[in-house]
């Protein structure tokens, strides 16, 4: 069974969330709080446990506010983070079910919620889970998301860096390379350097390997 390898880091710049009253938002603030000092911070051997336990309060959070788009994104965002972190296993495929879950909830009330970034966040579940009789893993159906999410953020580093991977995946790496290299013009987001900074090493990694094939 393949390693399901999630990439979910700073996919949204923190718009305000006019559905949210203020203890709600600030609970969600928490949450991604939490989530960045366990994905930047912690080191590999403790994210599992810590992600267990942030899943708790995200999905309790979802419970209470289960009309909010933003609450189901992060619980999506959890849940991957969670089954990333597990490695390869059955295990680490239900949470990733459990994140497909979320996010199509997230769909099913707001798209354009954190501009799209459950378009996006289900999109990397699709191109990189295991697919059938495993689990639900399907290139095409990533592709077709990760259009809907740049239709939304059409310059957002990230849409535009699962783009290319995207593209990479296919063997189109000359459509992969214009993607990255829009993606490393994508205007910077106060208060997420970390995030575009680990993306923005994602970005030249991959360049790197299609330079190479393009050559």
């Amino acid at each position: 069974m393949k390693r399901i390898v999630l990439a979910f880091v700073g996919l949204i710049s923190l718009p305000v969330w006019a559905a949210l009253d203020a203890p709600d938002q600030k609970r969600l603030n928490t949450i991604e709080q939490d989530w960045r000092r366990i994905q930047y911070d912690l080191p590999k051997d403790q994210r599992v446990g810590a992600f267990e336990k942030l899943a708790t309060q995200s999905t309790a959070f979802v419970k209470d506010r289960p009309t909010a788009a933003e609450a189901w994104i992060w619980s999506g965002i959890v849940n991957s983070s969670w089954a990333s972190a597990q490695g390869p296993g059955l295990g680490a495929l239900e949470k990733a079910k459990l994140a497909k879950a979320d996010l199509e909830k997230a769909l099913s009330i707001d798209p354009a919620a954190l501009q799209g970034s459950a378009y996006t966040n289900l999109a990397v579940l699709y191109d990189r889970v295991p697919g059938w009789p495993l689990a639900f893993g399907d290139s095409d159906k990533a592709g077709e998301l990760l259009k809907q999410a740049l239709k939304i953020n059409p310059d957002g580093i990230d849409p535009l860096y699962f783009w290319g991977d995207h593209q990479y995946r296919q063997g189109k790496y000359a459509e992969a390379r214009d993607a990255l290299n829009k993606a490393l013009k994508a205007a910077p987001r106060p208060g997420h350097e970390l995030a575009d900074a680990s993306r923005r090493k994602d970005i030249q990694t991959l360049l790197v390997d299609i330079n190479k094939k393009l050559d």
